[in-house]
């Protein structure tokens, strides 16, 4: 029996199953928490949305604090490569903009349960990362808006407090993007890309010149 198990038919049959079963708990979480909200649902509610033995989901998560993590790290890894991607393909200040918040607002509007667990949970997420949700999806922006400031994409200014901009503008309409794909759901890629054009030309504008205090 042992030596079947080594075959790589079973081996790749585990592997199926175990994607399956972690997808499965992942998917009944989120619905799970959307309903009842993240407090108020437990291990057993969500469990019983898969089919699954109780003994089973243990081999996967050991808490709802792991569910948590999980369904944030899998969203963020994701996002965060995209959102890197995008700033370091950019040829131009409105590139470096535009498709890095169309990137971001469209991973958003998808997901929005994903930001909205975390704008109710953000202890957790200090606790979990040591850091907030865009802090974990932005981790290298300081170091692309150096490299377009030196490719010539963006204007010689303040990086902290431009990097800061970024961050503030961005979190701020994600959270307000979810909230609107939450509730309407068939506007979701309308809303992203709104969101998208309203923070490219803010900034745009901003970026025009350094305008003297009166």
């Amino acid at each position: 029996m042992d030596m079947l198990d080594t075959k790589p038919e079973a081996t790749g049959k585990r592997e199926f199953n175990r994607i399956r079963n972690r997808s499965a708990i992942l998917d009944a979480a989120r619905e799970c928490f959307r309903e009842r909200g993240y407090d108020n649902s437990t291990i057993r509610d969500i469990v019983r949305r898969t089919g699954l033995a109780a003994g089973t989901f243990y081999n996967y998560f050991s808490s709802k604090q792991d569910i948590f993590a999980a369904l944030l790290t899998d969203f963020l890894s994701g996002l965060n490569h995209n959102l890197t991607e995008c700033r370091k393909s950019a040829n131009s200040a409105e590139d470096f903009i535009y498709f890095a918040y169309l990137s971001l607002f469209r991973a958003t509007a998808s997901n929005p349960l994903v930001y909205e667990l975390a704008h109710r949970n953000d202890r957790a997420i200090r606790e979990l990362f040591g850091s907030d949700i865009l802090g974990l999806a932005l981790l290298s922006l300081e170091d692309d808006v150096r490299n377009a400031v030196e490719r010539g994409l963006l204007p010689e200014m303040d990086e902290e407090y431009l990097c800061a901009a970024f961050f503030g503008v961005g979190y701020e309409l994600s959270l307000r993007l979810a909230y609107r794909a939450h509730n309407r759901p068939a506007e979701a890629e309308a809303e992203a890309r709104n969101a998208t054009r309203f923070a490219t030309n803010l900034f745009l504008k901003g970026l025009e010149r350094d305008m003297p205090l009166p």
